[in-house]
């Protein structure tokens, strides 16, 4: 029975590795499992049978969310964009007001902790309207070394609860190769990924370790302004239509469910 439980948690977490909004790490506080999960990781080797047991069903789980998910958001971003954008920015823009409330708890607010923001937020807009930038080249034919970066970049969202990974893929303009490469198994797209992605989760659980403990405020300051910029990513327009409607709808009600996970 505990394999089970860990195996659909594991799934749950998984859920949040695709889903445009949701941060993987947010659903292992949730669940409960972050600081063990942690611990296992950093601490593999030193007793390998006990920490295997622990993390196979959940990464067993991870991947059978990750496909199932993956199939899903495929077929819905290309039948119908607008609305599924719109839901995400919603998803998105519902985690903040508890990323700035957490962002506080430790010393309060400091006016200086706007910059950090400002920072991460005009990197990524200028980033995003910088034609023919190394980015926007290699997204549209990403190289082995560029998923390797990209799936590197991708751990800070499982790492980091309130960061989410595919965010940062939609960054690197390489989400909708992912989700393509996830719904054929293409191992060319996901190996590279994987190992950037393995290594990269091992030296930010370290980074983000020292960075929370050392500056928690500036770091989540930081996270903030590139949650926030990340749904110019997304925004698909609005016009005076059904589909802009219904978009509208579901990015209030997605508002609300995000801030309601963030605040569990």
């Amino acid at each position: 029975m505990n394999f089970i439980k860990k195996l659909c948690f594991g799934i749950a977490i998984g859920s949040g590795a695709i889903l445009p909004g949701i941060s993987s790490g947010v659903l292992c506080v949730i669940l409960g499992i972050y600081d063990k999960l942690v611990d296992s990781v950093i601490h593999f080797f030193s007793d390998m049978k006990k920490n295997f047991m622990f993390l196979f069903p959940i990464l067993l789980g991870m991947g059978i969310g990750i496909i199932t998910f993956g199939n899903i958001l495929k077929v819905l971003f290309e039948k119908c964009y607008v609305p599924t954008a719109f839901c995400f920015i919603g998803l998105i823009l519902g985690a903040v007001p508890l990323l700035i409330k957490k962002a506080n708890n430790k010393k309060g607010f400091r006016l200086h902790y706007v910059l950090y923001f400002l920072i991460t937020f005009l990197l990524t807009i200028v980033s995003l309207n910088i034609e023919n930038s190394y980015v926007v080249s290699y997204a549209s034919n990403p190289t082995f070394f560029y998923l390797i970066l990209c799936g590197f970049f991708m751990s800070i969202g499982i790492v980091v609860p309130g960061v989410s990974s595919t965010v940062i893929l939609m960054l690197f303009g390489v989400y909708e190769v992912y989700l393509s490469s996830i719904a054929c198994i293409n191992l060319s797209v996901l190996f590279p990924i994987a190992i950037g992605l393995i290594i990269g989760g091992l030296l930010f659980l370290k980074v983000i370790n020292f960075l929370l403990t050392n500056y928690f405020s500036q770091t989540y300051y930081a996270i903030i302004g590139f949650t926030v910029s990340s749904i110019f990513v997304l925004y698909p327009g609005i016009g005076f239509n059904f589909e802009s409607f219904l978009g509208l709808l579901l990015f209030f009600i997605c508002f609300k469910a995000g801030y309601l996970l963030e605040k569990l």
